[in-house]
């Protein structure tokens, strides 16, 4: 991956990519502030013909290890936007999951570097372990 601020995939890391993503693996991408633009831009890149979907609520990654009836937990504020978890499929499986407007990421540091209270931090961590096991057993 090489750019100047900008997240830009070579035709080897695009290839590579797909491939693994079609062959059974699975990508997490945690927005942290800002990236969707230059995401959206690589994701027409990897996969011209398909787009990132909202998952409902009722989606198994959202109630496996733990219960969100909501949908994706809010763990930092930025814009007042409500978190969003998008997802591209293939052949009906999930290959690539983008946690927007959330920043599991956040509640997954260690906790003197966000101050988040301990209910916030579990959350995350609980996020993080749905889809740990939805991606196992899926």
């Amino acid at each position: 991956m090489t750019g100047h601020g900008n997240v830009v995939f070579s035709e080897d890391d695009l290839s590579n990519l797909k491939n693994y993503l079609l062959s059974g693996g699975f990508l997490h991408i945690d927005d942290n502030y800002g990236m969707k633009p230059y995401l959206e831009k690589e994701l027409l890149k990897l996969f011209p013909d398909k787009e990132l979907i909202e998952l409902p609520a009722s989606h198994e990654i959202f109630n496996n290890h733990a219960q969100f009836p909501q949908g994706l937990p809010k763990i930092h504020e930025h814009d007042g936007e409500r978190p969003q978890a998008l997802g591209i499929f293939h052949e009906g499986r999930l290959v690539l999951l983008f946690t927007f407007e959330s920043d599991l990421g956040d509640g997954w540091e260690s906790p003197e570097v966000h101050n988040d209270p301990p209910a916030v931090r579990k959350k995350a961590l609980d996020m993080g372990a749905n889809i740990i096991k939805y991606v196992f057993t899926n």
